[in-house]
């Protein structure tokens, strides 16, 4: 539905609705960016209504749910602030005291919807095969070089397998093309789609590697034809989306490796030995 139909069906509520509906929704038409950053519970604890109230009123809207709504108005929030430079216009149409709150509230929402059981069952198939891998690879850039950066060197403290991430551009065609069959290549990009992770992906397939995608949709360049996707939850007003949830993703996904495995305590207790011997770590 376009946001003209959506405030258009808010404005008739707030005309002809029940009290209590009508005031919701003409609430709604003056904090239209709330329904995008927000959980039916903290829309509704913000407008001082019930929760099923937020229910009630996306149906009136023509939505099976809150979340149908919800996705909509992200859509067309994400739509009309589709660049960078459009997401920090946006900021300045918010008041001072919103923007911490939108902020905490979007990245909240964002970890709870990474705790679905389809996200989470995804997340749980990839945990064998990286372990088995012969080689892990972790390719990201600009924003998404420290998601990566954090993957293989965390990785590699606790495991044999993980290639350290690669900084210049013309490391990744070095290193992902000695891909095999044997190997998983973890990506990480998001809509601009950097082009370098794109491309290292197509040499990937070419080599037989498996690709594991951290992306923004299904629909994203590195989904397609990608062994695994996870699809991250990165709403909220921020400059860029957010990173939060690729962060935590990548946790998860480390700690589930680490618990499968006989050997990756004893590496990381030689690494965290060997630095502290050799002064890299400030004594308490």
């Amino acid at each position: 539905m376009s946001e003209e139909k959506i405030q258009s069906a808010l404005r008739d509520l707030a005309q002809t609705a029940p009290p209590k509906l009508g005031a919701f929704a003409l609430w709604l038409l003056e904090h239209w960016n709330d329904i995008a950053f927000n959980s039916i519970r903290g829309l509704a604890q913000k407008a001082g209504v019930d929760a099923n109230l937020v229910t009630r009123t996306s149906r009136e809207l023509g939505y099976e749910g809150y979340d149908a709504l919800r996705a909509d108005v992200q859509r067309l929030l994400q739509r009309g602030g589709a660049t960078y430079g459009g997401r920090a216009r946006a900021l300045r149409n918010l008041p001072d005291a919103d923007i911490f709150t939108q902020v905490l509230s979007a990245s909240g929402d964002n970890l709870q919807r990474l705790s679905s059981p389809t996200l989470l069952e995804t997340a749980n198939d990839c945990i064998a095969p990286l372990l088995e891998a012969r080689h892990v690879y972790s390719v990201g850039v600009r924003s998404c070089y420290s998601i990566a950066h954090y993957l293989s060197y965390v990785g590699g403290m606790a495991f044999d397998n993980f290639v350290p991430a690669p900084a210049a551009p013309g490391a990744i065609l070095d290193q992902v093309s000695q891909s095999t069959p044997e190997d998983v290549v973890v990506a990480i990009t998001y809509a601009h789609y950097s082009a370098e992770v794109v491309r290292a992906c197509q040499i990937a397939r070419d080599c037989g590697a498996r690709v594991l995608a951290l992306t923004d949709a299904q629909t994203s360049p590195i989904a397609l034809g990608a062994w695994k996707v996870i699809c991250l939850p990165m709403s909220g007003p921020q400059l860029m989306p957010s990173l939060n949830s690729a962060f935590l993703t990548v946790e998860l996904i480390l700690a589930a490796m680490a618990a499968r495995s006989n050997g990756a305590a004893d590496r990381v207790a030689r690494f965290e030995e060997r630095i502290a011997r050799f002064g890299g770590y400030m004594a308490q």
